[in-house]
This record gives C-alpha cells, structure tokens and sequence, in this order.
C-alpha cells in the first residue's frame, strides 16, 4: 500500500492568500510586484529552457499569472496550488481571456509527485518556498516529477539583514507594497541552502539571478545580486 503524503502547508498561510484571490489580475492591487516581475521570470525561464510545445507545471500557481504567460508562450501547462479561491481565479481568467492549453489543479507537490513522477519537461516553483513547512520536501517532489534531463525553476528571498531591511521593513511597512506578514524572516532561505535542497533532490544547478527593485524609478531587473530576491535554474540529472 502506497503511503500518502503529508500535506506539506500552513493553513495560515493559505488562509492569507485565500482572502486576497479575487485581487490576483488586478495588476494595482497586493499583486503588482508579481505583475511587474512577471515578463522578466518569463523570459528567463523561457532564454533557458524554450517553452513552445513543452510540459510544464507551475507549483504554488497561485492566481495563474505565471501559468497564463507560459501557456500564451506555447507551453501546454498545469497550475498546480491549495488554495480553492486562488485556483477559481485562475480557471475564470483563464475561461475569459481563452487562455490555450492550461489546466488547474488543487494537489500539492508531493501528491502530484507519487501520482505522475517523471511527466514534465519543465517545472517552476516561484515565490513559494518561503510559504510552507518544509521547502525540501517542495524541491524534492519538483525533482521528481520533471523527467530525466529537465528543467526546474525556483524563486524565493535570501535570509539575511539587507532582505529582511527590504523584503519584511521596506516592501509591507515603509512603502506598503504588499500585505504586512506576508513573509516571515525565519522561513526566507538563503542561496547556498536551497542549492543543497536541489543537490539533494537529484537537480544540478545550471544558473542563479538576483532580481532588484529601486522605489524611486519602480522599476525591476535581473542582476548578479542574489541578496534579496533571487532565481535559481537546476536539471534533473
């Protein structure tokens, strides 16, 4: 008898992100950073490892802004989360902008792993990590369910002073640009930490990028600065 996993979240932070749903595609709502952010993960992913015509699996989809954009990419796409009101979201702006191929799916990672191992081309796991109990575990179901030689995504926030300074003190209670306690310091993970995850997991680590944001211009970029917000790429080996 196989054993099922356990469900690896933290119903007070689903709870959270459950009442701001129907918020998600309002690009000026709690949102926008991810809105913002959004074409230049895009197109990162997609420099790496070219979407057009392959699987791809989106953990922790949230809403379906990442989703939507690689399944308008080529892609053919599952958004995968635990929120009900979240994956409703997705489904209806998915039904009203006649997204193509795009599914969604309310499973976790660790189900969706002992269920269909080894099925994606490419998996993406972003701004999700520092969200749930047990950030390993996430990465290790990500390495399962990509196919040999595959591409994993990940994205989450460093745990250090200067993000802490601008993550938590600058981004929810200085410029109030998203809800207050939506991160937790202690749950931030640094780059040499979710590496190992990776390593562990049976993922070589291919490429890593910070991404910046000046409050004075508004503006977002990729760079080699990985102290606050950062990406990294990994494959299957």
């Amino acid at each position: 008898m196989t054993d099922i996993p356990t469900l690896n979240a933290d119903p007070a932070e689903l709870a959270k992100f459950s009442e701001l749903a129907y918020r998600w595609w309002d690009p000026d709502s709690e949102f926008r950073p991810l809105h913002q952010i959004n074409p230049l993960r895009l197109e990162w992913i997609n420099a790496l490892a070219p979407l057009e015509q392959r699987k791809v699996l989106d953990i922790g989809c949230g809403g379906g802004i990442l989703s939507d954009s690689m399944a308008r990419k080529g892609a053919f796409v599952t958004g995968v989360d635990l929120s009900t009101k979240a994956l409703k979201v997705a489904r209806l702006h998915a039904l009203e902008a006649g997204t193509p191929n795009i599914e969604y799916r309310e499973i976790s990672a660790e189900q969706l792993a002992a269920a269909q191992p080894a099925s994606f081309d490419i998996v993406t796991c972003m701004e999700m990590l520092e969200h749930v109990p047990d950030p390993a575990s996430v990465v290790q179901a990500c390495a399962d369910l990509v196919k040999p030689g595959g591409w994993v995504f990940f994205s989450t926030i460093n745990r250090n002073l200067r993000s802490f300074m601008s993550a938590i003190v600058g981004a929810e209670y200085l410029l109030n640009m998203i809800p207050r306690g939506t991160h937790e310091y202690d749950k931030m993970i640094r780059p040499s930490e979710l590496a190992r995850y990776a390593r562990n997991a049976g993922l070589n680590l291919q490429q890593t990028s910070g991404l910046e944001y000046n409050p004075l211009t508004k503006r977002y970029w990729l760079s080699a600065n990985t102290s606050v917000n950062y990406m990294i790429a990994t494959r299957k080996i």
